[in-house]
């Protein structure tokens, strides 16, 4: 069966509900009924634009991701100094966790627990966020910022690493404070650690 184009408003309506129900229920506790039931269409309807749970799981990631990281981009790409660009970035990622905490709870906390997702993982967008994390490094030691005797491949996972476990935090903890107030002192740590 053909899939339905990927822009279409019941399409989004539905991924939109699937976040909603992972991040209430659990990503394995929730069901097509549960996802159908808040996006307001019958249950087969999900069918004919996602193949199963997994699938859906999958597309929020990519498709999410993607967006993400094409707005990261845009306002990345108006900066001329990549220490700037560094510790915006930090901001954006955070800032946009803490004002989506149902996906950021789909991507640190359910991605995780889908055995599909997580062999399908290699081939997602997320190399591209990690690129363009390479890329501001690379930048910032042409620039003579950053120091030029890091591993950027190291680095970029270090940084990407520090963001994700400050998200999954903030999380477990009851989103009880104001994540985006972690950004200067992360943007920081890793600035510093960097100057030349």
């Amino acid at each position: 069966m053909a899939r339905v184009k990927k822009t279409n408003d019941k399409r989004d309506r539905i991924m939109n509900a699937a976040i909603a129900s992972f991040a209430q229920y659990g990503y394995h506790q929730a069901t097509i009924a549960d996802v159908a039931r808040e996006a307001g269409v019958a249950a087969g309807t999900i069918y004919l634009y996602f193949k199963n749970k997994d699938d859906l799981l999958i597309s929020i990631f990519e498709e999410k991701v993607q967006r993400f990281i094409q707005e990261f981009h845009r306002q990345l790409s108006r900066e001329k100094n990549a220490q700037v660009k560094l510790s915006k970035l930090v901001h954006l990622h955070l800032v946009e966790m803490q004002k989506h905490p149902d996906l950021a709870a789909v991507f640190q906390l359910e991605l995780r627990q889908s055995r599909h997702f997580m062999s399908a993982y290699p081939k997602t967008d997320l190399k591209v966020y990690f690129d363009l994390i390479g890329d501001i490094i690379e930048e910032g030691q042409q620039q003579g910022l950053f120091r030029k005797d890091v591993y950027v491949s190291a680095i970029k996972r270090a940084f990407f690493g520090a963001l994700d476990e400050t998200v999954t935090s903030w999380l477990l903890a009851g989103k009880n404070y104001d994540l985006a107030h972690m950004a200067d002192p992360l943007a920081d740590l890793f600035t510093r650690g960097l100057r030349e």
